[in-house]
C-alpha cells in the first residue's frame, strides 16, 4: 500500500497505533500487550506499511484519542477517516456508532433497527468485530440486548471494552460469571 505509514503512542490503557495515507486515517490498533505486538499487528493488518512521524492532522487525532483515554470527554466524530474500501453496510455501522456519545451506549439490536430490522443484529456484530478503527469508531459503546457487554475482539476482550466503558463513564450490566 503505497503512501501509507503508522505510528504508535502512549494511552492511558497502552501503546495504541494509528495509520494513515493520503486520504486520511484509515486505521487505529488498541494496545496489544506491549509497543512491539502492536507493530507486528499493524504489519500483519498493513502489510509493508512504514512506521513514520504522524502529520499534523494525525498528531491532532493522536493528542485527542489520548485525552480522551486519559477521561477527557471527546467524541471523535470530526476526526476524518477514510473507509472508501470497508463495505458499504458496514460504513452504516460505523457512522451510528460514531454518533453514541461518550458515557452513552446503544444494542447491536437498536443499530440493526436503524438499518432496516432487528434481524440484522448479528451482521451489525460482526461489522463491530471487523471495525478499523477502533475508538474513533467507538464499537466498545455498542452492548449486547440487556445492556450486556457483548463480544469484544480487541486484546483483553470484554475486560477491556469494560475498561473503555469505565473511562468514559458508562453503565453496563456485567455480572462476572465463570466463563467471563
Amino acid at each position: 500500500m503505497p503512501n501509507e505509514h503508522f505510528a504508535l503512542f502512549e494511552t492511558a490503557i497502552g501503546a495504541c497505533a494509528i495509520a494513515w495515507g493520503p486520504r486520511g486515517i484509515n486505521g487505529v490498533q488498541l494496545p496489544m500487550g506491549s509497543p512491539e505486538k502492536t507493530r507486528v499487528r499493524m504489519r500483519q493488518r498493513f502489510g509493508e506499511i512504514d512506521e513514520a512521524a504522524p502529520t499534523p492532522q494525525v498528531s491532532h487525532a493522536i493528542a485527542r484519542i489520548t485525552r480522551h483515554l486519559a477521561g477527557e470527554a471527546d467524541d471523535l466524530t470530526d476526526i476524518p477517516l477514510d473507509l472508501d474500501d470497508v463495505p458499504a453496510f458496514n460504513r452504516g455501522v460505523y457512522e451510528i456508532a460514531r454518533a453514541i456519545p461518550p458515557g452513552k451506549t446503544m444494542t447491536y439490536g437498536d443499530i440493526a433497527k436503524q438499518l432496516g430490522g432487528v434481524e440484522l443484529s448479528r451482521d451489525v456484530g460482526q461489522a463491530l468485530g471487523r471495525n478499523p478503527c477502533p475508538i474513533v469508531v467507538p464499537c466498545h459503546r455498542v452492548l449486547a440486548a440487556g445492556n450486556k457487554p457483548g463480544g469484544f475482539s480487541a486484546r483483553g476482550g470484554v475486560d477491556t471494552k469494560l475498561k473503555m466503558l469505565a473511562i468514559e463513564g458508562a453503565a453496563v450490566n456485567h455480572t462476572p460469571s465463570l466463563f467471563d
